[in-house]
């Protein structure tokens, strides 16, 4: 008799991972609480695999095993019962990593996990790796699993998805930075958020190599209650000057030019994306030969359009304080800052300097501005508006030659927008018709 496996949540993780129980002899069943998608319906039928949605009525509660989505809480009652019945539940990069004997490098972080990782493949690839990219960057990694067999992965992991590891254990592990977001799913304490992320490592051996911030101050905090079993490798004593990075690494120095990132938080995630790659075995001339190729996400301080001297950079990806806080620091010429949207319980202390140094006047794009108000209205002079292209009127009209306006909401999406790609295409849509 099969092993029973309920997948919950059919976005492309739980895809991957009902493909890939299916192909290892589990009896799948996958249940999602919204709508499924055509396409994955398609998908879920080909391979005849039952499924339901719109509820988890037909969802059985003794399986061997559970794949959740990370969007899924652990207080929802599904889960619940399906932990009193003393069910595994495991994230799909728990799962997946069961049948993959692949060299794993996993990059966790509040911010700039999507650049990093995909500047890490980019430095494997085009020095010769067999190599894959999967994780939360929206590839599944049960999926490549299934259908690829890669000597290395390259995976952005969030702290949802540690939440449910039990074996995991990259070869080399990142965390990046530790700043607050995300704290409603950790009872509003970044001290359990911390933990979530150190989970990366918990699993490694002395054979590993761990790469962090010693600049990050949670990071510093939870290391000094860790017993770390890899080889630990600090990025912050790295040298930035003159468009030249240069790395300490194994006691020797590496210097690389030609850099495809721009701005102080993006020094740092080349260091650590660097570091990685020789962490690797990637040879110092492999990967300044292949910097400069790599093209930066969109999105990300992603330079838009130049229109009477006034530069457009749409930065819609910083969802967070500390990333609006990373572009505020990027420019020296004054900014018309568009800001605002869903708030996550935002500190907007840590700006307050870089707002009184660096910013001309700020646009506020969001149903309810009242906190971002609150935050600068001493400070600066203040806008509101509920419409992108009203926002980018009003921008261009404060901002002077030699300028920049800059989307870098500290805010979530979801009040205007569908996500925040769908808010950074409504900034580029409405700069291109300037």
């Amino acid at each position: 008799m099969k092993d029973k496996l309920l997948v919950l949540g059919a976005g492309e993780s739980g895809i991957g991972a009902a493909l890939l129980a299916l192909s290892k002899g589990f009896d799948v069943f996958v249940s999602d609480f919204g709508k499924i998608s055509e396409e994955q319906k398609k998908t879920l039928k080909t391979h005849s695999i039952p499924f339901e949605e719109g509820s988890h009525d037909k969802a059985p509660r003794n399986p061997k095993i559970v794949v959740k989505s990370p969007g899924i809480p652990d207080t929802v009652p599904i889960i619940k019962e399906l932990k009193a019945n003393n069910a595994k539940i495991y994230s799909e990069i728990e799962f997946a990593y069961q049948y993959t004997d692949a060299k794993i490098i996993a990059i966790t972080g509040t911010n700039g996990k999507t650049t990093t990782t995909k500047l890490i493949y980019h430095l494997l690839k085009e020095s010769g790796f067999n190599v894959g990219l999967a994780g939360n960057i929206g590839i599944s990694f049960a999926k490549e699993v299934l259908e690829n067999d890669y000597d290395w992965y390259v995976l952005e992991i969030s702290s949802f998805q540690l939440d449910d590891i039990e074996t995991f254990a990259p070869d080399i592990s990142l965390i990046l930075n530790i700043t607050p977001d995300h704290l409603d799913r950790y009872n509003f304490d970044i001290n359990q958020y911390a933990d979530s992320k150190f989970r990366i490592i918990e699993n490694m051996s002395m054979k590993g190599s761990f790469i962090y911030s010693e600049d990050d101050q949670n990071i510093k905090k939870h290391l000094s209650k860790r017993n770390i079993k890899p080889w630990a490798i600090g990025f912050d004593h790295t040298f930035f000057e003159q468009g030249k990075l240069t790395i300490p690494f194994k006691g020797d120095s590496y210097s690389f030019n030609h850099l495809p990132l721009k701005g102080p938080h993006n020094e740092w995630n080349m260091s650590a994306a660097i570091l990685a790659a020789l962490s690797a075995g990637v040879s110092p001339e492999d990967i300044q030969d292949a910097l400069p190729s790599f093209v930066g996400e969109p999105h990300r301080l992603q330079f838009v359009k130049e229109v009477n001297h006034i530069k457009y950079i749409n930065d819609s990806k910083a969802t967070n304080v500390e990333a609006a806080f990373f572009a505020l620091q990027s420019f020296d010429t004054p900014i018309v800052w568009i800001a605002g949207g869903t708030d996550k319980g935002n500190d907007y202390s840590m700006l307050h300097d870089a707002v009184e140094r660096r910013v001309k006047s700020i646009i506020c794009l969001g149903t309810d501005n009242s906190k971002l108000l609150a935050a600068f209205g001493d400070q600066k002079v203040m806008i509101e508006t509920q419409s992108m292209e009203e926002a980018i009127s009003l921008a261009t009209n404060a901002a002077d030659t030699g300028e920049v306006v800059l989307l870098s909401p500290a805010c979530a999406s979801f009040d205007l927008f569908k996500n925040y790609m769908d808010r950074g295409d409504h900034f580029i849509e409405a700069v291109q018709k300037l």
